[in-house]
């Protein structure tokens, strides 16, 4: 365990930052999805037809596409941040970052795609 006010090593405040603030817009963006899919929607769940209707709000596909992105880029972070409190090598972590990079990028490009092929679905009822 780190001691308060010591940094880890290869882990900058910006990248500590990064943390913080896409934890906070997900769970902003979370409260968000939870009511409109389980509050709002008629028996606490959507249906297929439901979430395409939900998707005809051009607003809505923007913010998964960003509920999307500040989830994995978090979550990405997070997995950097337990295997830097196993002290790796410098060459480690570079190999690391670069995997993770890719990983993350890989990642969000098929959500996305996923979020355009419904938002053509929606748009074509």
């Amino acid at each position: 365990m780190i001691a308060p006010g010591v940094t880890r090593p290869h882990e900058t405040a910006w990248l500590w930052l990064a943390k913080i603030v896409t934890g906070v817009l997900i769970f902003a963006i979370l409260v968000i999805h939870l009511i409109v899919n389980h509050l709002v929607a008629e028996g606490g769940l959507l249906t297929y037809n439901d979430v395409l209707r939900y998707y005809r709000n051009p607003l809505i596909p923007i913010m998964e596409a960003f509920f999307l992105i500040f989830v994995v880029s978090h979550a990405l972070l997070g997995v950097r941040g337990i295997v830097l409190d196993l002290h790796p090598p410098a060459r480690v972590v570079r190999r690391l970052d670069v995997g993770l990079i890719v990983f993350g990028l890989i990642s969000i490009a098929y959500g996305l795609w996923l979020l355009i092929v419904l938002s053509l679905r929606a748009a074509a009822l």
